[in-house]
């Protein structure tokens, strides 16, 4: 019985394998002379002689430089937009952070509070204790 589930599954892998393998050549046989598709790797195109006349740089008139008032005002403008993207936490959650952080610190202030006192009666006992 084990050996039948077996070949069932085996089965299905030939099944998966031949899909994949299908996929492959229909891959293979893309046109030489259509444009690379970018599937998250670092495929790079050359630029057409179009594409790079119109990325020129541009002459002063054309654009007009924005002032130091300008730069501020665009600056703080995108602050804003980026502070609305941000996802703030509710007031419960918000509380139960608080809590955390809250009984952390007085967690990690009792170990080292008890470690500075051991230490202070460590370094008296060895040294002596004159009183």
């Amino acid at each position: 019985m084990a050996e039948s589930n077996r070949r069932g599954e085996d089965a299905a892998d030939d099944d998966r394998l031949d899909d994949e393998t299908i996929d492959d050549a229909v891959d293979d046989d893309a046109d030489e002379g259509e444009e690379p598709v970018s599937r998250g790797g670092t495929a790079t195109r050359s630029r057409t002689k179009a594409e790079s006349a119109d990325s020129r740089p541009k002459a002063k008139s054309e654009t007009q430089r924005v002032g130091f008032f300008g730069r501020i005002a665009r600056f703080f403008r995108e602050v804003v937009a980026e502070l609305r993207k941000v996802i703030w936490p509710t007031r419960k959650e918000l509380l139960t952070y608080t809590a955390v952080v809250v009984v952390f610190v007085a967690v990690m202030l009792t170990i080292v509070a008890g470690l500075d006192y051991g230490f202070a009666q460590g370094v008296l006992w060895v040294f002596g204790n004159p009183s």
